[in-house]
């Protein structure tokens, strides 16, 4: 064999080595964190059969013929909390689903469900102990606020390097076959079989993966309220916004008063004209709704200052019916109209992906697909670990020995972009750099722990 033709093998090899170094240290990271965001994720798929089932005494009213006003409702809760704020008004999506009045009181928020049909009310809930909530504040931050965001930011973008490298790794070197790359060979050995256990079906649910790390993003802290901001300033994420009458911009934005889609949440807040008028009633706001056709999951968030305005959010299962409405408090005028129609290309694609995210775009299928992804991460995950443990020696880490990535151009080149697009990931590799440099390098029990 000649010499050009050892050179590349051996260059082959050593890249090889050095990606599943890398697939390696970072799977022993960030794998517990992304088994964290699958295991409460595959919980929060399923949020609203959970919550019918957990709060079926509070939801579920018996449909009559005729319906309470919705100020009728209201004043019923103010009677109870005469020294609350009233925040928000929902009407419920069906004719069964009670609606809620939320409110401040004693410091402290609260939903108060009432029977639309009679004005009584049911019961209430503090928002604290929302079961469902709790799980999306794990999910979401590790209830650890901004260091979890954080947190959580960094191991879903180092979620994506996994399986850059493990499909690297993962491509046959040789000849194709089915064993052991896309099925796995159960008469190969232990060792062989978890091997093929992690590496097999990580491959089948690779996109799957991304998929739910990429649509997860937007809502991230860092990464999130930088690319948002980035689509709301170039356009593409929601059009400039039309107002009707006289109707200064607020500085306030929608998502610092309501709960609305992501791709209204920089939408700049209209300002009701005071002078010479009175504020109209929540009943005129419904009926508003009601003539506008707003998907029945709405929210009527309630001005509390007299210069407010009156937003009306639809968060809905499905992303084409989602809708972000300024309402003036003392004419009645829209102020603002904002449907799915209006988004910017990439705020299109990123309100889809939130809804395939949640499992709520394609109702029961979408949650199944999802929730195969989701216990997928958790096994291959998983199988990672015991693969390690039954090739670990006792007394070091057994950590592939590779050459550095910096002898590996593309491999260098490669997380260099990758931690341009991920900023958080970029920051990790100049602090792994730099522990390597000073401390592990100058150490020979932590080279030999290392295999560095």
């Amino acid at each position: 064999m000649t010499k050009e033709k050892i050179k590349p093998e051996k260059q082959a090899q050593s890249l090889y080595k050095t990606v599943w170094r890398w697939h390696f240290y970072a799977a022993l990271i960030f794998a517990p964190f992304l088994i964290i965001l699958a295991f409460t994720g595959s919980i929060y798929l399923y949020k609203p059969q959970i919550e019918n089932m957990i709060y079926k005494d509070l939801y579920e009213v018996t449909p009559q013929e005729d319906r309470v006003l919705a100020s009728e409702q209201i004043e019923k809760v103010k009677e109870k909390y005469p020294d609350a704020l009233v925040t928000k008004y929902r009407p419920g999506e069906n004719d069964d689903r009670s609606s809620e009045v939320s409110v401040i009181n004693d410091g402290k928020s609260l939903t108060v469900y009432s029977d639309p049909y009679t004005g009584k009310i049911i019961g209430e809930l503090n928002d604290d102990d929302k079961i469902m909530d709790k799980v999306e504040e794990f999910h979401g931050e590790l209830m650890a606020g901004t260091l979890g965001d954080r947190i959580v930011e960094l191991a879903a973008c180092w979620g994506v390097i996994l399986v850059i490298t493990g499909l690297y790794l993962w491509v046959p070197k040789k000849k194709f076959a089915f064993s052991g790359v896309l099925i796995p060979r159960f008469n190969k050995g232990k060792k062989v079989l978890v091997r093929d256990l992690h590496a097999v079906p990580a491959f089948w649910i690779a996109g799957g993966m991304v998929f739910l790390i990429m649509t997860g993003l937007p809502w991230s802290g860092f990464w999130g309220t930088q690319f948002q901001n980035i689509a709301t300033q170039s356009g593409v994420g929601y059009p400039p916004s039309v107002w009707s009458g006289e109707a200064p911009t607020s500085t306030i934005k929608t998502k610092d008063i309501a709960d609305v889609p992501w791709a209204a949440e920089n939408l700049d807040i209209p300002s009701s004209d005071v002078e010479g008028f009175t504020p109209i009633s929540i009943d005129e706001v419904v009926t508003i709704a009601n003539r506008e056709g707003i998907d029945r999951s709405y929210s009527i968030y309630i001005p509390s200052e007299p210069s407010g305005v009156f937003t009306l959010s639809a968060y809905p299962p499905k992303a084409q019916d989602e809708l972000t409405m300024h309402v003036d408090q003392y004419t009645g005028a829209i102020l603002t109209d904002y449907h799915f129609d209006n988004y910017g290309i990439v705020g299109k694609i990123v309100a889809l992906g939130i809804t395939l995210h949640k499992g709520t775009q394609f109702g029961w299928f979408n949650q199944l697909i999802s929730l195969v992804i989701c216990w997928g991460i958790i096994f291959v995950a998983l199988s990672g670990y015991y693969l390690w443990l039954i090739r670990k020696k006792k007394h070091d880490i057994s950590a592939p020995k590779a050459p550095s990535a910096f002898k590996m151009k593309s491999f260098l080149i490669l997380l260099i972009v990758l931690g341009i697009i991920f900023p958080l990931v970029g920051l990790s590799l100049i602090i792994v750099w730099l522990i390597d440099l000073l401390i592990i390098q100058r150490s020979s029990n932590l080279k030999k722990t290392f295999n560095a």
